[in-house]
């Protein structure tokens, strides 16, 4: 590969991602401004948040029960198994909540949103939307966003839940009674761990909706690019999510 080719590559990613930040930027002030499609909100909401809900309690479910298990292993030789709660609370509440919710949500809601635009544009419904004075990003762009950043925070506390319900499933076996497993849970937990819990999933729902749109309105090539779209979506936006995590905590860590 000689260095052409690199410096190809390297403009188009960068040009890319200009697009891609053009985007967001004009459906945050498209957010703001009427008219607003109330109907389509509400419609996009349903189909991205509320259809969700059972494979984030699925998620939460098992992972809270797997996390308990695993710590509760590791502190019954030390005879600390009253701390269970808590662990599993820091490190779903901070961490684990809203990565798996948001990894969930981008391959289930990101590829649904690439898939539905790119099928609009390959069938040229985008072009005649566009033809009749629409605006394509207030209409279709800005609904999707909106029902993301309300829908994610609120499917990662249903995560959060009921994660901590199935820590606390499993710990009953092992003689926690509720009042111990709730008590540990301040001692692990800071307010501070809350904000954190929301404020990572409303970003990693902005990643989702943006990443999808973004394909889905980029689509070329008919039916086949459609898929191509969907894949390259899911596959950025769980790349993009675990990237930002880090970054993210690394923000809160230093705020402490």
């Amino acid at each position: 590969m000689n260095i052409a080719v690199i410096d190809r590559l390297l403009i188009l990613f960068f040009q890319e991602l200009q697009n891609y930040f053009a985007l967001a930027g004009r459906s945050f002030v498209r957010m703001f401004s009427r008219p607003f499609y109330y109907r389509e909100f509400a419609i996009q909401f349903d189909k991205l948040g509320f259809s969700s809900l059972f494979i984030c309690i699925l998620t939460g479910l098992f992972t809270g029960m797997v996390m308990a298990l695993q710590a509760l292993i590791q502190l019954k030789p030390f005879a600390a198994t009253s701390y269970v709660g808590g662990m599993v609370a820091a490190t779903m509440i901070k961490e684990l909540g809203p990565v798996l919710a948001s990894l969930m949500v981008a391959g289930r809601v990101g590829s649904a949103i690439t898939a539905e635009l790119g099928t609009m544009v390959v069938t040229e419904q985008v072009d005649a939307m566009r033809v009749e004075g629409t605006d394509i990003i207030k209409r279709l762009v800005a609904p999707r966003l909106k029902a993301m950043l309300l829908a994610m925070p609120l499917l990662t506390v249903v995560t959060d839940a009921t994660s901590l319900l199935g820590g606390y499933v499993m710990s009953a076996g092992y003689g926690i009674n509720p009042t111990m497993y709730v008590s540990g849970l301040p001692q692990f937990m800071v307010f501070q761990d809350l904000i954190e819990g929301l404020a990572k999933p409303a970003f990693f729902g902005l990643i989702v909706a943006m990443t999808g749109c973004y394909a889905g309105l980029n689509t070329r090539r008919g039916a086949e690019g459609v898929g191509a779209a969907s894949k390259q979506a899911v596959v950025l936006s769980s790349v993009t999510i675990l990237v930002s995590d880090f970054f993210i905590s690394k923000i809160f860590v230093a705020f402490r």
